[in-house]
């Protein structure tokens, strides 16, 4: 049975959804004529082996902060023409041009369960047959690779996570076909995580790690303007794909854009050398951003400059931490160096040094505590820990939606207080004046510091007397509010409050604070970001998973479990029909993937399906699957998929039993549970999968049902182990069917799927009992 680990052909147009990582192709004929031009000089640049200079500088150099391995491969014979020193230094020493299997098999790269990727049809056979692969976590071991050299130089712990993404490099009309490989490394989580949540914070660091513009210039032009940029320059600049090819990249310059790093960029490009560097730029808006930038020249197979391919970052956060960094460490030193000139001051130099170094302390803290959940309340409560009593007495904290409503707060108090706080809370969402600092910071999104609430400032930001009593009753003798901003959106704004002027907050405090909101900040918008998604499977669940009807004569029941962390449902599905005549539809199905994009797929299927049962009336289901078949293949509607179908017509005469017709299109057989417990299994019925092969013509098998038989349809993810083959599975899954006590369909769902699943793959399990 196919699964995710096999990605299929995408289409143009479902190209857009690797947009943000990969580049993809423009639809206007400009845009394709260019791209065209760039694709032939990669091509020129890849196929001059003999020049080391080109094949050096055939691709961007690798950003400091981002390990990235490249390699190129040829489509025609699925060898690897290209590797730059990143990914020389996964595989050694390999004379290129070589097979991708044998440069994957000399790497030591396997799927996550450690199975070589020649044998599990990996990501680098997909992306050497022009598919394109928009991430699959693998695992390098040195010490499993083909080379007995490097295996026994490997240490017994020697290995590593990387996410591979590729995408074809070449059009389809291209006399010659490449593709690119792209392998990011991943700190891999501990083992004493279990699987599924090891996998999802691989795919969080993959989502990091590939926030990545890539830019075209053709120097041959004058001024050496751009000719293609990916969506992702046009996301973080702001400029669309009209507004930038045509121009020089200078475009994003400003007046506070340094002098000698554009000189350098400059004299680089003269010079047709690589380099890296990072600039003050703008977006079009007009706000600053800091870019790091690597630009490579492109030569062509005689050695002539033809392109120079930029990789553009983001990277003003970690401009700002380090600046924040930099500014305590220079804190710190010029408080010992007037602690060594001044013995009289040389306490109050400590006092200065260990408040930054617990500063820097608190940063990493609150960098890896805050950003350890996806669940709001957890990272409130995090938050809230953090704060208090560290950095205030109470802390209240008022999230806002798009719209700039408050959708939300949470608040935590040293002494507890909960009533109060909840008190305080209702108070304050129902009343809050312009004056009112939570107000003035979401306006505003900068820091309002009070030092010392007099009357005058407490009467005017709480007019309600109800808020200034219970805020009495809190404590609240000084106050600093910060705003939560990530992604150039306002979340909400931190409140830090101290209870009495034992405590009072200066301006010393606002970096500190800010600081901790922007952190606070993101890490709460990755939670908006994943509870969208999360909501979005639900609906979508809720949406595909039929509710089984009422039959008379048919006791049914159904299971459901997702492989996908993202998503409560995949690429399998079951169905079950009440037909108008009077006949019972049943099918079972598995579309290629088990994510949000497969469950989109299974929908189509599922609705395809059923209206070709439905419209067929008594209809042969062989010639059914063939419709919906001829149907998936025209409409482009889904990947191939295996299905099971079958139509089970009423006994014409008590005692007598049920007669189904059973259609098969590659998928496990079903199996017949007697009422004394035996199981029988219905194969002898096959055919090709959903989507290879239109003209294919499909056979039915006739079955008798016994009265208070019970029919169990599953898909593969049910009877599929790492090391077993399928009917090694389908055997065991035979055996926990004859062990079940009772045959209520229901309890049969659930004992066979066992206690402890695999959960690699989708699973679907529908059991009918016949009376």
């Amino acid at each position: 049975m196919p699964s995710d680990r096999r990605p299929v052909q995408v289409p143009r147009e479902a190209a857009a959804a690797l947009a943000d990582v990969l580049p993809s192709a423009p639809d206007q004929p400009e845009q394709t004529r260019q791209q065209a031009s760039v694709v032939g000089a990669a091509e020129a640049a890849v196929s001059g082996t003999d020049s080391q200079r080109s094949a050096q500088a055939a691709l961007p150099g690798v950003l400091s902060d981002v390990p990235v391995a490249v390699l190129v491969i040829d489509q025609t014979d699925g060898t690897v023409t290209y590797a730059n020193a990143a990914a020389i230094d996964l595989a050694g020493s390999v004379r290129l041009p070589v097979a991708i299997d044998t440069w994957g098999a000399s790497a030591g790269l396997t799927d996550l369960s450690g199975a070589p990727l020649a044998k599990s049809s990996g990501p680098l056979s997909d992306v050497a047959a022009g598919r394109l692969v928009a991430g699959e976590a693998v695992r390098l071991s040195p010490r499993d690779s083909s080379n007995t050299q490097r295996a026994a130089g490997a240490g017994d712990d020697a290995h590593q996570v990387l996410w591979v993404s590729g995408f074809p490099l070449s059009r389809n009309d291209s006399e010659q076909r490449l593709s690119l490989v792209v392998f990011l490394e991943l700190d891999e989580p501990g083992d004493d995580t279990d699987p599924e949540t090891q996998l999802q914070a691989l795919r969080e660091r993959a989502v990091v790690a590939t926030d990545i513009a890539f830019t075209i210039t053709d120097p041959r032009q004058e001024d050496d303007p751009l000719v293609w940029v990916n969506p992702s320059f046009t996301r973080m600049s702001g400029y669309g794909y009209e507004e930038s090819v045509g121009r020089n990249c200078r475009f994003l310059q400003g007046p506070a854009t340094e002098q000698k790093a554009v000189d350098d960029l400059r004299q680089a490009l003269a010079d047709e050398q690589p380099i890296t560097t990072t600039l003050l730029n703008y977006r079009k808006d007009g706000t600053a951003f800091w870019n790091q930038v690597s630009i490579t020249p492109v030569f062509d197979g005689e050695g002539s400059l033809v392109s120079f391919v930029g990789v553009q970052t983001d990277v003003t956060e970690r401009v700002r931490v380090e600046d924040d960094r930099r500014a305590a460490f220079a804190a710190e030193r010029a408080a010992r160096q007037d602690a060594e000139e001044a013995h009289a001051s040389a306490d109050a130099a400590r006092v200065e040094a260990v408040q930054a170094q617990s500063r820097l302390a608190l940063m990493a803290e609150a960098t890896s505590t805050l950003s350890a959940t996806l669940d709001m309340d957890d990272l409130l409560e995090r938050l809230a820990s953090l704060c208090v009593p560290l950095l205030a007495d109470w802390v209240f904290v008022t999230l806002v939606d798009e719209h700039g409503s408050v959708s939300g707060t949470s608040a935590a108090h040293r002494r507890g207080m909960t009533e109060e706080l909840r008190r305080f809370a209702a108070l304050r969402i129902a009343d809050l004046p312009d004056a009112a600092p939570i107000r003035r910071v979401l306006r505003s999104s900068e820091p309002v510091l009070v030092p010392e609430i007099t009357d005058e400032i407490l009467l005017a930001a709480a007019p309600d007397p109800a808020l200034r009593e219970v805020m009495a009753e809190l404590g609240t003798s000084s106050q600093l509010t910060v705003p939560l901003v990530a992604r150039r959106r306002t979340l909400g704004a931190l409140t830090l409050v101290a209870e009495s002027q034992d405590r009072r907050f200066a301006a010393d405090d606002v970096d500190l604070a800010r600081d901790l909101s922007r952190r606070a900040a993101m890490a709460m918008d990755n939670v908006r970001l994943y509870q969208q998604e999360h909501t979005v499977a639900e609906t979508l669940q809720r949406s595909l998973l039929p509710q089984l009807p009422e039959i008379p004569g048919v006791t049914a029941a159904a299971h459901y479990l997702s492989a996908s962390s993202s998503a409560d449902v995949g690429g399998d599905f079951y169905d079950l029909l009440h037909l108008p005549d009077d006949s019972v539809g049943l099918a079972v199905g598995d579309v290629v993937g088990h994510d949000v994009a497969a469950a989109a797929a299974m929908g189509h299927l599922r609705g395809l399906l059923r209206a070709c049962a439905w419209d067929a009336g008594d209809g042969d289901p062989g010639e059914i699957l063939g419709r919906v078949d001829r149907l998936v293949q025209g409409l482009h509607v889904a990947p191939m998929a295996t299905m099971v179908y079958g139509r089970a017509e009423r006994p014409s005469a008590d005692g007598e039993p049920w007669r189904l017709q059973l259609a098969n299109a590659g998928h496990p057989p079903l199996l017949l549970r007697h009422a004394d417990g035996t199981v029988e299994m219905l194969d002898g019925v096959t055919g090709m999968l959903i989507g290879v092969d239109m003209t294919h013509r499909r056979q039915s098998r006739a079955v008798e049902i016994p009265t208070g038989a019970t029919l169990v349809a599953y898909t593969d993810g049910l009877i599929e182990r790492p090391g077993q083959d399928m009917d090694q599975g389908i055997a065991a899954l035979v055996q926990r069917l004859r062990d079940a006590p009772v045959d209520d369909p229901a309890a049969l769902c659930l004992h066979a799927v066992g206690g402890d699943p695999d959960r690699r793959d989708d699973v679907a399990v529908l059991a009918l009992r016949f009376g």
